[in-house]
């Protein structure tokens, strides 16, 4: 007789920066005899790394080719009075289209089990509508409220006393307000299934799990006993292997997978590097042509990505944009940082960098005034910046990463019999794509 293996669903935004770390949860978590899958709509599918864990489409026609694309065009102008509302508008129908197809395919796959990611909404609630358990995975930084903490995407500095609590009230409620569009869908569809719209049940009373570490986070007060810090879930990368060394020191620079078209700012770090008499290691996520990559300045290493946990641990320093993923695998390298946020967390990641004396801080206008040379000066001549990057990158190689993260998941999803199979929902798949 065979013995069904346990399915677990990862839902997430349909991005590298989250889909890359959960597929290595997702990966340590076949390693123990699960099935898992992704599942999303069907152009996500090329995001999902070559490991072991599948993936399986929402059913929905093919004239929804097209809208991950138009998605990554609002993701990639994400501010501004403009771009901000477009980018929440078009995460807003991301999560609507979600919540209408997630039913019937979860039915369909026969899946006993989520794994929500904290910043897709839909995941937490789609398990509840079906009575799954699920627990919370916290990709970026921690989007848990607490009064002296202040909202995960404003560069504010941590300030305890009443002055920085007025301060993050007043944050907190001029997000609501721009989250509005997303809120509203969820609510809605938490009322049209008879759940609780209250948005703290988002949050998995099993676990939630993260890869941040402790150290890197603002002090909390109020965590709930279900949460956990870690250290980064990474795939095993192959080796790198980089020109002859021409005797500089080597500098990565990236901007992530989203905002990699920005030529003049990978040239202020490419002429910032060399001013130093460093070289850069650029990464830009296809978001560059030869043309434009050919004519950085200071003669950079340039591809569309590399193998970052191997090639990081070679770098003097790194100039990132304050991208979750690469600022972890930095700081897990004993990397200084200079930190150029541009839209989402990156603020906020940056001033938690800037507190524990990990980076310097550089704001992109300045960037582009010659504000880059100084600053890595300063990283590569004071030995407190690097100092700081390999107390954290020590923290987190103790921590497990994703083959301890996966343990705690496997516990908190099946340590009972509570494990439902979902039921059979219709949907109607134009309806979705609608969305």
């Amino acid at each position: 007789m065979t013995v069904k293996r346990r399915h677990i669903a990862i839902i997430a935004p349909p991005t590298a920066g989250h889909i890359n770390p959960l597929a290595a949860l997702g990966t340590s978590l076949a390693e123990a005899g699960r099935q898992v899958t992704v599942v999303h709509m069907a152009d996500v599918a090329s995001l999902v790394p070559d490991c072991g864990v599948g993936f399986a489409p929402l059913d929905h026609p093919a004239d929804c080719q097209g809208l991950l694309a138009d998605y990554y065009r609002k993701l990639a102008q994400p501010s501004g009075p403009v771009g901000l509302p477009r980018m929440i508008r078009g995460t807003a129908s991301m999560t609507e289209l979600l919540l209408k197809a997630l039913p019937a395919a979860l039915s369909r796959l026969g899946v006993d089990a989520v794994l929500a990611d904290s910043v897709e909404p839909a995941g937490a609630l789609v398990a509840r509508h079906l009575r799954l358990p699920f627990v919370t995975a916290v990709t970026g930084l921690p989007l848990l409220r607490e009064p002296t903490v202040p909202p995960p995407f404003l560069g504010w500095a941590y300030r305890p006393g009443a002055v920085g609590r007025n301060r993050n009230s007043g944050g907190y409620a001029v997000s609501d307000l721009l989250m509005r569009p997303i809120t509203t869908i969820v609510s809605a569809y938490a009322r049209r299934w008879g759940l609780d719209p209250d948005p703290r049940h988002q949050w998995s009373d099993r676990l939630q799990i993260a890869q941040c570490p402790a150290g890197l986070d603002f002090p909390r007060t109020a965590l709930p006993q279900s949460f956990r810090y870690g250290a980064p879930w990474r795939l095993d990368e192959p080796e790198e292997h980089l020109p002859e060394n021409d005797g500089r020191s080597l500098i990565f620079c990236s901007l992530g997978s989203l905002q990699g078209s920005r030529r003049s700012l990978f040239a202020a770090m490419t002429a910032a590097c060399a001013a130093v008499g460093a070289r850069a290691v650029v990464a830009h996520g296809g978001g560059l042509s030869d043309r434009e990559a050919h004519s950085l300045p200071g003669n950079p290493l340039v591809r569309a990505f590399w193998s970052q946990t191997r090639v990081l641990p070679r770098c003097s320093a790194a100039i990132l944009h304050g991208g979750f993923n690469t600022v972890l695998d930095a700081l897990a390298a004993g990397v200084p940082i200079v930190a150029v946020p541009l839209a989402f967390e990156q603020p906020a990641t940056a001033a938690r960098l800037k507190r524990i004396g990990a980076a310097r801080v550089v704001s992109a206008a300045e960037a582009g005034k010659g504000g880059l040379e100084p600053a890595l000066r300063l990283v590569l001549g004071d030995p407190r910046y690097r100092h700081a990057a390999r107390l954290l990158g020590t923290d987190m190689a103790g921590a497990g990463g994703a083959a301890e993260a996966a343990a705690m998941v496997d516990a908190a999803l099946f340590d009972d019999a509570d494990v439902r199979p979902a039921g059979p929902i219709p949907s109607d798949g134009k309806a979705a794509c609608a969305a």
